[in-house]
């Protein structure tokens, strides 16, 4: 009886494949971790700061893109790539930004929606750079 190993090829695609998706978990976690920090800040520095829907989407987005900029760059990122990542977190706030400003989607669908859409915007960040985010 002979045991089949996988072919190495197969075998390093799944392995870049792990990689790429915990890296993306990573991100997503310091996203969260950038929110979960930064808003107490902003509400004890500007109370009532994000009192309306647009404005506490692009402080969320930014307090997002701050936790997942750092983490990015304690992994060694390159700055192109950080601002690109970071750019997937206002990207989607962007296009439903005028929707909601004229009053064609409420504030709930604006943040659901912004939230939602930022994960496959992130994919497409990574799949632009795929190479350094393989190595990374």
């Amino acid at each position: 009886m002979t045991t089949q190993t996988p072919a190495p090829q197969t075998d390093s695609r799944g392995r870049r494949t792990r990689h790429l998706v915990r890296h993306y978990l990573e991100m997503v976690v310091a996203m969260l971790a950038g929110m979960m920090l930064l808003g107490p800040v902003h509400e004890y520095l500007w109370p009532g700061l994000d009192d309306r829907a647009d404005v506490a989407a692009l402080v969320m987005a930014t307090d997002m893109a701050i936790g997942m900029a750092a983490w990015m760059r304690f992994r060694g990122h390159s700055w192109p790539a950080i601002t690109q990542m970071s750019a997937a977190m206002y990207v989607p706030f962007a296009v439903l930004l005028v929707p909601f400003w004229l009053g064609a989607v409420s504030g709930g669908l604006l943040m659901t929606a912004g939230h939602v859409l930022m994960l496959p915007a992130m994919a497409l960040a990574v799949w632009w750079r795929l190479d350094e985010y393989s190595h990374h």
